[in-house]
């Protein structure tokens, strides 16, 4: 039952990283959020910047889904456990920024502490 429903949180995380990747392609002036202070979102070279991210977010979510599918729920476990380092790297890059706290720790930090729990709640399970 607990795996279960880690299993299903891993597919919402994945489901995220995607729908996020996507922004980067759709609205790019939702960048803003991301918490670095001074995002020149209406810069087409920054545009290019976050069209790397982007597809970098939406392969990120698709290997949690083949993992996922294709994995043990131990392999998943691990393979949060590692892509939380994402979100963690996301947070340390935004404080030295000196971006927003609430999105150094209400955004990154928060993922990073979901992902965590998913990846120990499928580590034990």
């Amino acid at each position: 039952m607990l795996s279960n429903i880690a299993t299903v949180l891993a597919g919402l995380i994945g489901a995220g990283v995607i729908f996020m990747g996507a922004l980067a392609f759709w609205a790019p002036q939702a960048a803003v959020g991301f918490g670095i202070p001074d995002t020149p979102t209406e810069d087409r070279s920054f545009h290019a910047w976050l069209s790397v991210k982007g597809v970098r977010d939406i392969v990120s979510g698709l290997f949690i889904f083949i993992v996922l599918v294709g994995g043990t729920t131990h392999l998943l476990g691990w393979f949060l456990l590692a892509a939380s380092a994402i979100p963690i790297g996301d947070a340390v890059i935004v404080l030295r920024s000196n971006g927003p706290k609430a999105a150094v720790y209400g955004i990154h930090g928060a993922t990073a502490v979901v992902m965590l729990a998913i990846s120990a709640l499928l580590l034990i399970a």
